[in-house]
């Protein structure tokens, strides 16, 4: 088992430096860059030096006292490739790529183009909110969506069954988003009632509550958050618990376990659940990942929740590269370890798979 963890450890640095090398060169290709957006926010008047950090900042305010005429007869080709140098452009591509990943590799990540803190101290203060989304919405699809799938495979045909397919197939069929606005207008205070707060993950007097308080006004604030971003996983974890269970049953194993006479609950928990599990377990990176990062974006905006939906969605569109290569870099990495972690997790539930019998 060492061996395989080795190898599976050695395989995450060539994924992720194909991972690094296929963004940075489509990047590449894609117009409108920091400099460029700073140059046009220069010719059209706009201030574009607020929130730029480091030695650019500097740089672009030694010309903001010029903006008046600046754009009207075009800026200085010594500024623009000063801008670039800042930046870094002025280095060919490779070079770059080579000089990111030499700091990647000591987590070195920079710092933000347009902010004046470091990715990590970025990412670190957006990252309750992601993990409260990614966490509750997670644990929630799985408490609801097991116990559910094996009682609905159990009871397959019944009118439980029907009924509940009902819903679940109405639950995977409405848009995150969809279900989020629906669960805003009647909790929110839109047009019905107003139970739960508009936006936040906290009450502005949140630091001066006692512990029990504290704890439920966190819960008050995430409640329709989680549960809009938990409604699509919910429903498709539980029909693949329900499927996967069907399948184990009907074989043959399960007919010779009964008709040796043992009682239907030690099959089915003894036999049945453990085999059952792993297509279910499988599934958990894939879930996790794609709650805690895939569907915050559009549930964070709704919400008006400041995570890391949010800031990747800002850094793309800002084109502030350290914080879109930093955290692409960070989560890729995550994304592998859990995959590794998930395949540790297989010989938990069954020990008769044996990976070290596998080629890698």
């Amino acid at each position: 088992m060492l061996a395989y963890i080795v190898r599976r450890l050695l395989l995450i640095i060539p994924t992720l430096l194909g991972i690094m090398i296929i963004n940075f060169a489509l990047i590449q290709f894609v117009p409108g860059g920091p400099v460029q957006q700073i140059l046009a926010e220069l010719e059209g008047g706009g201030d574009a030096f607020s929130g730029f950090s480091g030695a650019a900042n500097e740089t672009v305010g030694q010309v903001a006292s010029e903006s008046s005429y600046a754009g009207a007869r075009g800026l200085p080709e010594e500024f623009i490739k000063e801008l670039e140098r800042q930046f870094g452009f002025d280095k060919p591509p490779l070079e770059r790529f080579l000089n990111m990943m030499w700091d990647y590799m000591r987590f070195d990540f920079g710092e933000s183009y347009f902010r004046s803190i470091s990715v990590v101290d970025l990412v670190l203060e957006k990252m309750p909110v992601s993990i409260t989304l990614g966490l509750w919405s997670t644990l929630l699809a799985y408490l609801i969506s097991i116990p559910l799938g094996i009682r609905k495979a159990v009871r397959d045909g019944s009118t439980f069954d029907t009924w509940t397919s009902g819903v679940v197939i109405v639950a995977y069929a409405i848009p995150g988003f969809l279900f989020a606005i629906m669960l805003l207008v009647l909790f929110a205070g839109g047009s019905y009632f107003k139970i739960f707060p508009l936006r936040g993950l906290t009450s502005p007097e949140f630091d001066s509550l006692g512990p029990i308080e504290q704890a439920l006004d966190y819960l008050w604030h995430i409640a329709l958050p989680v549960l809009a971003s938990t409604i699509s996983a919910f429903a498709g974890l539980t029909l693949l618990t329900k499927n996967s269970f069907l399948d184990e049953i009907r074989k043959q194993y399960v007919v010779t376990a009964r008709a040796k006479g043992l009682p239907d609950r030690q099959v089915f928990y003894g036999h049945v659940f453990r085999n059952a599990m792993l297509i279910v377990i499988s599934g958990f990176p894939a879930l996790f990942v794609s709650v805690f990062f895939g569907g915050s974006v559009i549930i964070e905006t709704i919400f008006s929740l400041d995570g890391l939906g949010r800031l990747g969605f800002e850094a793309a569109v800002t084109r502030d590269y350290p914080v879109m290569f930093g955290t692409l870099f960070a989560f890729s990495l995550l994304g592998l370890l859990v995959g590794l972690i998930t395949d540790l997790t297989y010989i938990w539930v069954d020990p008769r798979i044996d990976f070290e019998s596998r080629e890698t």
